[in-house]
């Protein structure tokens, strides 16, 4: 039975005050591991069964990578792991661009050419896509289904690629711009030619596009939003209702306008996020008040990757992050398909701090998403499931920062009245650390739920305990039965 908690105010404010005006020396202890001498160690506890709180939240796969093997086998792969993703707490999967692409056999989808091929007609060399046949991907959706797993599909709107020369008379040249049953366009749906795209007898202007800049799709035009989300064979209608996809990921939205993707969401609905590559969060909250999606939280990414990698100072933890006010709409992460083929080393997060950049996302509000590479990894998987059922129990209630300098950083989520929450605790120093904190709990004994520590502290009749962190990690720390 779950037990009912009380949460004590806790003037967090003054805290911070006080903590980020004085050096971490001055309060922290620094001890040996294996020495509990110096603070009581109570007897082994009951640890509470994370399967009794579930909060009602859950976690995204990003199910590929770049130039996933073995080609044409793909969705079979995925529909072969969704039975263990779903028992992990992962309620969506987020999936390559699934249609024909100009690359074939070779493509990740990222130059569509044919919406509504999806591994079904003989063009750019092949009839499978890169991740195989249709009868492959509606298996894959339906086992998707079973596992009560939301399948996410990637749409690239801005540009299209793979169609046959015609001449264009508003670029007085020929262009790769037809796209009809002969042309890159097999299914004959949603046929295209150079009045589709910048320039055409509607529009002068190209808003931008860093890809196929002579194909880039004009949705001023009635007959291109007719295609992509009116008409009731729209990609939008036929992806939802065809095909089975419940949400969409907008790639590369710098490159059309807002109106696009609200317009898309009001039609047709369903869950959704913006792939928009800025660090400011100021653009991150104005794209979501402009279209109603949800964003990828490049912000808290750059704020992580700063953190841990460039300037190690925790202290950068508590900058400005689009999850701080916008949870619902913040999509988290800490790796994806284009930053871990980086060259920038300012553009990905170390592996060596990656789980402390999961930490950081699976107890912090926002949605969480796993990159598919990361939880294969061996030396990650098991850590990642601790850390997605901390995320689905005890991740809740109300955020506070309780401590944060160059080394430290304590945050608590308070939890409610049947919840009992959470605190993080995380050090980048060489040496295991202890810190004496107030906490909304009392009389309770304490145990780490990401098991990197196995210290049991005890919280005094007033709030008061000193918890630990093990050198370069976390621990998250939660009362026991």
């Amino acid at each position: 039975m779950k037990k009912t908690f009380k949460n004590k105010p806790i003037f967090y404010l003054l805290i911070l005050v006080i903590f980020f005006s004085c050096s971490s020396d001055d309060d922290t202890t620094t001890v040996d591991p294996d020495d509990d001498s110096s603070i009581g160690q109570p007897e082994p506890v009951s640890a509470l069964n994370l399967a009794e709180y579930d909060n009602g939240s859950g976690v995204m796969m990003q199910a590929f990578y770049w130039d996933v093997e073995p080609r044409f086998e793909w969705w079979n792969t995925i529909s072969d792991k969704l039975g263990s993703w779903a028992d992990a707490g992962v309620n969506r999967i987020w999936i390559p661009p699934a249609s024909k692409g100009q690359s074939g056999g070779y493509s990740m989808g990222y130059d569509p050419s044919d919406y509504y091929d999806f591994g079904e007609y003989d063009q750019h060399g092949t009839i499978p896509t890169r991740f195989g046949t249709r009868e492959d991907l509606e298996q894959m959706i339906s086992v998707a289904h079973d596992n009560d797993i939301e399948v996410i599909a990637d749409m690239v709107l801005n540009h299209n690629s793979g169609g046959g020369l015609e001449y264009n008379p508003y670029r007085e040249k020929e262009t790769y711009t037809l796209f009809d049953e002969t042309h890159g366009n097999a299914s004959g749906m949603f046929n295209r030619n150079y009045e589709d795209f910048y320039p055409n007898s509607v529009s002068n202007y190209d808003p931008g596009s860093l890809f196929y800049q002579e194909t880039n799709l004009d949705h001023h035009r009635e007959r291109v939003q007719n295609w992509l989300w009116k008409d009731e064979n729209s990609v939008a209608k036929y992806y939802k209702n065809v095909m089975g996809f419940d949400g969409w990921r907008f790639d590369y939205v710098l490159g059309f306008e807002d109106f696009v993707i609200k317009d898309w969401l009001e039609e047709v609905g369903g869950f959704s996020v913006s792939e928009l590559w800025d660090g400011n969060p100021g653009v991150l909250r104005n794209h979501i008040e402009a279209t109603g999606s949800g964003v990828f939280d490049f912000a808290a990414f750059y704020v992580m990757e700063q953190a841990f990698d460039r300037n190690h100072d925790l202290k950068g933890l508590t900058d400005d992050q689009v999850w701080q006010t916008n949870p619902e709409k913040a999509v988290t992460f800490t790796a994806n398909h284009d930053t871990e083929k980086d060259a920038n080393e300012d553009n990905i997060i170390a592996p060596e701090n990656k789980l402390k950049a999961y930490a950081f996302i699976m107890t912090h509000p926002g949605y969480p998403t796993v990159f598919y590479l990361d939880y294969e990894n061996p030396e990650f998987q098991e850590q990642l499931n601790k850390l997605i059922r901390i995320h689905n129990s005890l991740a809740t209630g109300s955020l506070e920062i309780i401590y944060a300098d160059n080394d430290e950083y304590i945050m608590q989520r308070s939890g409610n009245s049947e919840n009992p929450g959470l605190i993080l605790y995380m050090n980048i120093s060489a040496s295991t650390k202890r810190r004496t904190i107030t906490t909304s709990w009392d009389s309770s004994i304490l145990m780490d739920y990401s098991e990197n520590s196995n210290y049991h502290p005890k919280v005094s009749e007033d709030g008061e305990v000193t918890i630990e962190a093990p050198a370069n990690s976390y621990a998250i720390w939660s009362i026991t039965e």
